[in-house]
């Protein structure tokens, strides 16, 4: 059976590749070992080093390269270049690039914790929060 491909907000990613045992961290286990596939392209990889970036998390371009080593290795590249275009039903512009993706890519599932997208009409693909796409994972 294939691992599913999932588009992973830029928040999911950040928790689970800082917080070793935080509440995330079975999703780097679930890419590390193959039992998801994470989608990426070059906007939500651009996303994510700038939000690695930010002086909260106190990392340095070798911390945040590192981190980088950790995740996009297990992932598929999305060559495409995404429409830059808004999707009028998202309140923050900013996760368009995951819904397009998702789209694009024919994405098993966009998981995000943000509520404003969990709460979506049908856009056309699968949006779960964490929580629910781990529980949907371990039953399988």
């Amino acid at each position: 059976m294939k691992p599913p491909r999932v588009v992973l907000d830029t928040n999911c990613l950040v928790s689970a590749l800082l917080f070793q045992n935080g509440r995330l961290a079975p999703l780097r286990h679930a890419w590390q070992s193959g039992e998801i596939r994470p989608l990426v392209c070059q906007q939500t990889v651009s996303e994510l080093i700038r939000v690695l970036g930010y002086p909260k998390f106190r990392l340095t371009k070798e911390d945040i390269d590192s981190l980088l080593e950790d995740f996009l290795p297990f992932a598929e590249v999305w060559q495409t270049e995404l429409p830059d275009q808004p999707v009028p039903e998202l309140a923050d512009a900013n996760d368009a690039i995951f819904v397009h993706l998702a789209r694009q890519a024919t994405a098993d599932a966009l998981v995000s914790g943000d509520a404003h997208l969990l709460q979506l009409p049908d856009l056309g693909i699968t949006i779960l929060s964490p929580a629910d796409f781990l529980r949907k994972l371990s039953a399988v």
